[in-house]
């Protein structure tokens, strides 16, 4: 019993292996403007009343740099006729299996993909217009201002690295004094002792502060 159940085993696994086909979709893939769909994935999907379809759901694929895919899956002779989807980016596209039309092509088939949607979404090349936009805004402004610095020599000695030197007055002569000399000048000139000179010149520098922000 045991010599004629191996070699019946062994005639029914062979017979599963033969009636077994590779089946093959080649194609491309691209969008609605004819751009190729790069590096993006391909999977097989079923209508909910396609109960013979769902042995193939989830079989994936990615497309190249070209928009090319190559989907391959195994087929037996029950399976002619199933109607699969082929999913992209959301979208779906049909396609029935036809194992004559697979031999007759030399082993693989060719149903290529056209997308109804764009490579760059609307709202996407939007904010990249307005992106740009406000760059060309900022170098406009930046380039007017500094057009306007260097009409004057004033504007072209502060380009430069070189400030103009700022002037108080003294609080007790009211002479003009560089603002960091006037705590000198005050000591110096005037007698004054260094911690009363010292409140004396930054009550003055307050009020330049006060005025400046103004």
């Amino acid at each position: 019993m045991k010599r004629l159940l191996i070699p019946l085993i062994l005639v029914i696994s062979f017979s599963i292996s033969v009636s077994a086909e590779t089946y093959i979709i080649n194609g491309r893939a691209t969008y609605a403007d004819n751009s190729q769909v790069v590096l993006q994935d391909i999977s097989i999907d079923c209508e909910p009343s396609e109960n013979s379809c769902r042995q193939f759901q989830g079989t994936a694929t990615q497309t190249d740099r070209y928009g090319n895919f190559t989907l391959v899956f195994s087929v037996n002779e029950e399976d002619d006729g199933t109607q699969i989807l082929l999913s992209l980016r959301g979208e779906q596209f049909p396609h029935s299996i036809n194992l004559e039309l697979l031999q007759a092509s030399g082993g693989s088939i060719t149903q290529n993909i056209k997308l109804s949607q764009d490579s760059t979404p609307m709202g996407a090349g939007f904010s990249s217009a307005c992106c740009l936009l406000l760059f060309v805004i900022m170098g406009i402004y930046v380039l007017g201002k500094s057009a306007r610095m260097l009409s004057t020599p004033a504007g072209r000695m502060e380009f430069r690295g070189y400030k103009p030197e700022r002037y108080v007055q003294c609080p007790v002569c009211n002479i003009p004094v560089a603002h960091h000399q006037l705590t000198k000048h005050l000591i110096v000139d005037h007698d004054i002792e260094m911690f009363e000179a010292g409140q004396m010149a930054g009550k003055v520098l307050r009020g330049t502060w006060s005025s400046e922000e103004e």
